[in-house]
């Protein structure tokens, strides 16, 4: 990556900026457990996590599970497994040194946007961030392109712009505006995913990352 400064950062939030899993897993396993239905074991895991879950869970358990699921997960999440998502270290010192620095940060993750909102405010970073935005519980934005769309209308003039996510959805959803994005490389990505769907760069640790968007050089 060249010296880029970008003046926007579009950030994704489960495996990027918090560890989101366990919240996620244990409200899906919670919501199998009430309906009676049997865990795949062999195939939900973090792998899953990313793109939505009403997107990834019709090919591992059909559509008639899935529609079943999501509405009982839901509640579970809500209830339970919101809050259960702790920041990467590192993650809130870098937040807070991209806004210092001027960076205007935006929020573009595919988990519902009521869901990001509440996270956001229980880590004390809603004012760290101009935009907030997120899928629609009637899944009005079922992918990151969607998802990328709206925070740039949202944004109005993002100037020079560039995504970070962990997972190739947010590589494609980027691209998809003609944004680059660096890849989050400690989050829920399989091996090579990140480089393979045409990261910008892929960083091991939140620190690297500032360094990758040029903070120090602003």
């Amino acid at each position: 990556m060249t010296g880029t400064h970008p003046d926007t950062v579009l950030l994704d939030l489960d495996g990027t900026l918090v560890d989101s899993a366990p919240g996620i897993l244990g409200s899906l396993r919670s919501a199998f457990d009430e309906l009676g239905l049997p865990w795949p074991t062999e195939s939900i895991g973090r792998q899953v996590l990313g793109p939505p879950l009403y997107r990834s869970l019709p090919a591992i358990v059909g559509e008639e599970a899935t529609a079943e699921v999501i509405p009982v997960y839901r509640r579970r999440y809500a209830e339970t497994g919101l809050l259960a998502s702790e920041p990467y270290p590192g993650i809130d010192a870098l937040l807070r040194e991209l806004s210092a620095a001027g960076t205007r940060l935006a929020l573009a993750t595919s988990k519902a946007e009521v869901h990001a909102r509440a996270i956001l405010e229980h880590r004390g970073w809603t004012n760290l961030f101009e935009v907030t935005c997120g899928d629609t519980l009637d899944a009005a934005r079922p992918n990151k392109a969607a998802v990328v769309a709206e925070a740039l209308h949202r944004l109005g003039e993002p100037g020079a712009a560039m995504m970070v996510g962990d997972r190739s959805h947010d590589v494609v959803g980027a691209r998809a505006h003609g944004i680059g994005c660096v890849g989050a490389g400690w989050g829920y990505g399989q091996p090579g995913e990140l480089a393979e769907a045409g990261a910008v760069t892929v960083v091991a640790t939140p620190a690297e990352l500032g360094a990758a968007l040029s903070l120090t050089g602003r």
